[in-house]
């Protein structure tokens, strides 16, 4: 299924991955992990045949599945609905299309030639599972959280996570032997998780996850492949059982190299008194400089301390009481309104989060607030002295090409090593300032376009989805950041944890557009929407 030999990836002038090799059979689980930025998002893609790599070798199954963290899903299906597109999966919506035109042929002439062709290509659809199809790809659809309705609208309808969702049913759909899928679990709800999980643990095929959701790395695997400064190690077992193989694996170096230091320290002294003395002991000393040379050559270095993450923003400009007004907002997309003439205020220094089932309105909603889309009715009104920053579920103002801190340039004006420091405290530092932002980690780019929004000193912050593809030290980093920000946040989210650390005073449900009080009762909701 999957052959990898010697691979070696660089990204700018640093390598992340060095000499890596190892293979995936039929059955096999394999979860990718370590901290953001280290290169597993790179490493998958390379894999997928989607990236270049410096050196090795990787042979792959034709048969093969990729989901990138962000896919780019334009519509591949005949009619460029969401159903179209996970049938074209399998061939079987264009297969469709050529039946029912060949049909509609001998229906106006019925020649031998046509009849032949009509039922060449029927017996063809039927036999590839053609009938059964639309039923199969709708309880896919279904269980990661599409329901028929929002299945049959045009891709360009789908907010970024129903997208996201429709490609990872149609890479479910297809069959693939191999499945290479980077946080499959983002946008998705709890039983939406629960399905996916389901399926993974039955898939008979062989798969490499890249993921936070601890649970899905639990339950669904039977590998874990550690990536951390371009070494790969690879343990057995569960994510559960990996954790605590890498604890004692971290603590027998630490010994290690305690002992082979202090050996090293004696010799040293040793040699040192042995100096300037008699010839013999002068030789003698040179041998202990040879032994001492040896063991710092096979030396092993400790464990390295996880960096603490602690990320600041700051103050922003003072803004009037209100700074956001909106009245009467009405939204579709050609069929019926995803929501109508839906109200509310913000208030200085206020938190609203806005919550709603998969297709409710969440993101078009955030997007009319951003200005990025216009509303079918109503106003949206910013109060006196307030700037809105928009964090979107794409990263849609992080564009390859560009480098970090060209990027973040363009959001303020201000002095290089300023911004160079400010990117230090969202953990992007050194080198990743001069790379190319396409090269960026999800969790990379979900950093820059926060730090982004820090530098363009806006007092009112548009949050679509912040915490997806951070690691945990990261998420909690940015929300012990905002909650102590006394600046106003409109915020969506699933993750129950982010929510709680932020504190919410009022609650928007959409679609409806009612708005109540923050309670932590809420918080059980939060996860499915």
């Amino acid at each position: 299924m999957l052959h990898v030999r010697d691979l070696r990836i660089e990204i700018g002038s640093r390598v992340t991955l060095e000499g890596a090799s190892f293979k995936l059979r039929a059955g096999d689980k394999v979860g990718l992990v370590g901290r953001n930025g280290t290169g597993k998002t790179t490493m998958l893609k390379v894999i997928a045949g989607e990236g270049g790599s410096a050196g090795g070798v990787v042979l792959r199954s034709d048969a093969l599945g990729y989901l990138p963290q962000n896919p780019q899903t334009r519509g591949s299906g005949v009619d460029n609905t969401g159903l179209s597109h996970v049938l074209s999966g399998r061939g079987l919506d264009a297969a469709a299309q050529r039946v029912e035109k060949l049909r509609l042929r001998i229906e106006e002439s019925p020649s031998d030639k046509d009849v032949a062709k009509f039922a060449r290509a029927e017996e063809e659809f039927r036999d590839a599972g053609g009938y059964a199809a639309e039923s199969d790809v709708r309880r896919i659809a279904a269980g990661l959280g599409l329901t028929d309705g929002r299945l049959d609208l045009p891709i360009d309808a789908l907010s970024g996570g129903e997208r996201r969702r429709v490609e990872l049913a149609r890479i479910l759909f297809a069959g693939s032997e191999l499945l290479l899928l980077d946080e499959p679990t983002n946008h998705l709800d709890n039983d939406a998780k629960e399905w996916l999980v389901g399926f993974l643990r039955q898939y008979r095929g062989a798969l490499l996850v890249v993921s936070h959701d601890l649970e899905l790395l639990d339950t669904s695997i039977t590998r874990v492949l550690h990536l951390n400064n371009g070494d790969l190690v690879e343990y057995r077992g569960t994510y559960s059982q990996y954790i605590t193989a890498r604890a004692a694996d971290e603590e027998r170096l630490a010994r290690l190299a305690t002992r082979q230091g202090a050996e090293i320290d004696r010799l040293r002294h040793l040699a040192d008194t042995m100096r300037g003395q008699s010839s013999k002991r002068a030789k003698t000393a040179k041998a202990l400089d040879t032994r001492v040379s040896k063991l710092q050559t096979g030396r092993v270095t400790g464990p390295k301390r996880e960096k603490h993450i602690e990320v600041r923003f700051p103050d922003p400009p003072r803004p009037g009481n209100v700074v956001l007004t909106v009245d009467g907002l009405t939204k579709g997309y050609g069929g019926p309104p995803v929501f109508t003439d839906v109200e509310f205020t913000v208030g200085r220094g206020e938190r609203l989060l806005v919550m709603g089932l998969n297709g409710a309105g969440k993101t078009s909603l955030m997007r009319i607030l951003a200005g990025h889309t216009t509303a079918d009715a109503g106003t949206v009104d910013l109060g006196h002295n307030v700037s809105a920053g928009y964090y979107a579920q794409e990263h849609e103002g992080i564009t390859s090409g560009s480098e970090v801190l060209g990027l973040l340039s363009g959001a303020a004006g201000l002095p290089i090593q300023q911004l160079r420091t400010l990117l230090g405290t969202f953990g992007l530092s050194g080198d990743i300032a001069f790379q190319d932002a396409g090269t960026l980690s999800g969790g990379e780019k979900t950093k820059l376009a926060l730090a982004q929004l820090v530098a363009g000193k806006h007092n009112l912050l548009l949050l679509d989805e912040p915490t997806n593809n951070l690691d945990p030290p990261s998420r909690d980093a940015i929300g012990r950041a905002l909650r102590g920000w006394p600046g106003a946040i409109v915020l969506v989210s699933h993750d129950a944890e982010f929510v709680a650390s932020l504190e919410p005073q009022r609650v928007l449900m959409m679609p409806e557009g009612d708005l109540d009080y923050w309670s932590d009762d809420l918080l059980d909701l939060v996860a499915l929407s």
